[in-house]
């Protein structure tokens, strides 16, 4: 499906060199931050207080998260369990204070508001379980790019591998830059959208590598810039139609999903237009610079058997 079409291919590998050291220069300020700041991990990473609270009608989200903050509280969750009139609390843990005290303030706190409000449940979640939170999270970002590689190997030429792989691993890089610098908080539900990115990052630069073998197949008088080049404006139209498609998605989760979905949105944000970025100029142009060329796409079939062989002499 094509909304346009682009008659004359846009030369984007001519400019391949300053769009990598543009990447090249987001990346290495990614990692001083990361290294440098590190990241504001939610409470399910650090441990805290968890509480479950009922209704007795819809409960109202946002004076429940008035209520946390005039109390003092800042990084807390507050979000609906099950149906509406539940309520789940996650409160960072306080020096000098259990759970039950803890809890026993926010409820008394709750109740000023809405006396009929009951507590349900109050459990506190040490930070060695944020520990192995952290731990299975990596591991699973460990996987995932495993699977990647393996899959990028299997299916294209190792320089295009490559390229690939460092794309990706790219777009990782810079989506927690941003929450290192501006400190955004990083939930699990931020992990679950960093592995998303990973997978629609790739579906990206396998599009325009089958499209760029393709071309080679094709286009047999093309130099290797020009089949790139031509690949990319080939699926310009489908990369249009399908990242802002799952942008508007994402707005809509940054609008109306709450608290709990902003920065899963946020990270979805950044991964989608770097997603962009990096299938197309990063990908690309390292496959280009690893000196990418016909012969690597296009395999020459196998000799059939005595063909080759010199001929015999007659006596």
């Amino acid at each position: 499906m094509e909304f346009f079409r682009i008659r004359r291919s846009i030369p984007f590998m001519r400019h391949r060199l300053v769009l990598n050291l543009i990447s090249l220069a987001f990346f290495v300020v990614a990692v001083f931050f990361i290294a440098t700041r590190g990241f504001h991990l939610s409470i399910e990473f650090t441990g805290g207080t968890v509480m479950e609270v009922n209704y007795p009608q819809a409960a109202q989200l946002d004076s429940v998260r008035s209520t946390l903050s005039s109390m003092g509280y800042s990084d807390f969750q507050v979000q609906n369990f099950g149906t509406s009139r539940d309520v789940m609390i996650r409160l960072p843990a306080s020096e000098g204070q259990n759970a039950a005290a803890q809890s026993q303030a926010v409820m008394g706190e709750l109740q000023k508001a809405d006396p009929a409000v009951e507590l349900r449940r109050v459990e506190f979640v040490g930070p060695q379980i944020g520990k192995e939170l952290a731990y299975d999270g990596l591991l699973a970002l460990l996987f995932v790019v495993v699977g990647i590689v393996i899959y990028l190997g299997l299916r294209f030429e190792w320089k295009f591998a490559l390229a690939g792989v460092i794309a990706n691993l790219h777009d990782v890089v810079i989506i927690l830059g941003f929450f290192a610098f501006f400190q955004w908080e990083f939930s699990l539900a931020v992990l679950a959208g960093v592995l998303a990115v990973l997978g629609y990052s790739v579906n990206e630069s396998v599009v325009i590598m089958d499209r760029i073998r393709e071309n080679f197949r094709k286009q047999r008088t093309a130099t290797v810039e020009e089949t790139i080049d031509s690949a990319i404006t080939q699926t310009m139209s489908r990369t249009i139609i399908t990242h802002a498609s799952t942008q508007l998605m994402v707005l809509s989760i940054f609008f109306f999903g709450g608290p709990s979905l902003h920065y899963f949105a946020l990270a979805l944000t950044v991964g989608i237009w770097f997603g962009i970025y990096s299938s197309i100029f990063v990908a690309a142009g390292l496959a280009m610079w690893m000196g990418v060329k016909r012969e690597d796409m296009i395999k020459k079939p196998p000799k059939k058997e005595g063909e080759g062989e010199p001929a015999a002499e007659l006596p």
